[in-house]
């Protein structure tokens, strides 16, 4: 048999690295609904009007959002993304909506998605043209941060394609500056780390007082290879991103993308609660026009929200791993311990894991009290420190669960030692 290693790293998480970005938003992880992943950039609206990016598009996500109770469930932010706008610039250097597919324009769109109760976000680039190859803002961050305000814009992701990555860092603090001149709340989502990475390590400090929350790896697939990529990718560079994280700026791993095509329901489930756990925004990409009833139910899940919004502002992250599965674990507000097993193993079926293996289980001294939130809401009752409760968790899926100590003084899981030992089993 050969060995497996379990990497145990213990739960202390530090306080923020820095100061946040002081414009009063993104106390919690944003949540909300993103086009990108599921409509990409098809402009083509007379072959296929429903699914284009076009205003009709964000005017019915709107509409659905309050009709299907995503809004009541905590999704706000209605985004656009790439491939909104005209691809020249008006007479005094404005960036302008594409005029057929935009005919009102958006601060008509603006007007509409707030009167849902909802707040409209929009996309631009830190280079010379987007991603897309799209109008960018270098040269005109004044003009379209003070054009977003004025159409009363609330959230702005601002991609880093098309410059030097060497002016990345001026390029983000520039528009961030400009944003908070305009007077308006605008939150600011950056992927200046995203694009810093290939070349050296980011300056997490400058990042986090710079934006509201910032992508670091690679854009989410509709698959499960893409979604295990990013948290191999958060895993193994935790050490440094997930100090940085905290109320007024989180870490992102990019959208969710519940509801598609590319997941299996176990994986679906997995994407979520390693989502929570990391206190990453709750961006979908998906048509919840048309969604499965069981992925409606997971993103609306409100236990798995109340991870991912919890008000202490820790993120959480890989605390052991070995024999195919892995361990994540997230501090939570009054002392209690959100944990996600996740079964790594892609054959076979269901597989046990002890709970007395979650490396903060010791803590659990005389007794903790354990629920069962994924795969299925369950009450598993008080448990001792030897406890022999097993969890069973499919292949792709997780077992998420919270964790709250009984005794006379509750521990603080951050408090243990920030070292990383290994143990060869």
């Amino acid at each position: 048999m050969s060995k497996t290693v379990l990497l145990v790293v213990s739960l202390s998480l530090m306080s923020p690295a820095s100061e946040a970005l002081d414009n009063g938003l993104a106390l919690k992880p944003t949540m909300g609904w993103l086009h990108w992943e599921r409509f990409m950039c098809n402009t083509d609206c007379d072959t296929d009007p429903d699914n284009c990016i076009s205003e009709r598009l964000y005017m019915q996500m709107a509409d659905v959002m309050v009709k299907e109770g995503w809004k009541e469930a905590g999704y706000e932010y209605v985004c656009i993304d790439d491939c909104w706008p005209s691809l020249q610039r008006d007479a005094r250097g404005r960036l302008q909506a594409d005029p057929k597919r935009f005919p009102g324009g958006i601060k008509k769109l603006a007007d509409y998605v707030h009167s849902k109760g909802l707040k409209l976000g929009i996309y631009a680039d830190v280079g010379e043209k987007t991603c897309a190859g799209y109008p960018g803002s270098l040269g005109y961050y004044e003009t379209d941060a003070q054009t977003f305000a004025d159409w009363d814009v609330d959230l702005l992701k601002f991609d880093g394609c098309n410059l030097k990555w060497t002016l990345l860092g001026e390029g983000y603090i520039n528009m961030s500056k400009a944003l908070n001149r305009t007077g308006r709340s605008i939150l600011y989502s950056c992927e200046w780390p995203l694009y810093e990475w290939p070349f050296q390590k980011p300056n997490y400090t400058a990042i986090r007082e710079t934006c509201n929350h910032w992508r670091n790896f690679d854009d989410v697939f509709d698959s499960w290879s893409s979604v295990k990529s990013i948290l191999d990718w958060t895993a193994s560079h935790q050490d440094t991103v997930v100090p940085s994280a905290g109320p007024g700026g989180w870490n992102d791993p990019d959208m969710l993308v519940i509801g598609n095509f590319g997941l299996s329901h176990d994986q679906q489930e997995s994407q979520m609660a390693l989502w929570a756990i990391m206190a990453a925004p709750l961006l979908m990409s998906n048509d919840p026009r048309d969604i499965c009833p069981r992925s409606k139910e997971l993103l609306q899940n409100k236990r798995i929200i109340e991870i991912s919004q919890d008000p202490l502002g820790r993120q959480g992250y890989r605390t052991a791993k070995g024999n195919s599965f892995e361990v994540w674990e997230r501090p939570l507000s009054k002392k209690r311990l959100a944990v996600a097993v996740l079964n790594k193993q892609e054959i076979g079926g269901p597989r046990g894991f002890a709970i007395s293996g979650v490396p903060s289980w010791k803590f659990c001294d005389p007794q903790c009290n354990v629920t069962l939130i994924l795969p299925q809401y369950k009450e598993m009752g008080v448990q001792a420190k030897e406890s022999k409760l097993i969890l069973y968790v499919n292949p792709s899926g997780t077992a998420l669960l919270t964790v709250t100590p009984i005794s006379k003084d509750r521990p603080h899981w951050r408090k243990t030692s920030d070292k990383h030992n290994q143990i060869i089993l």
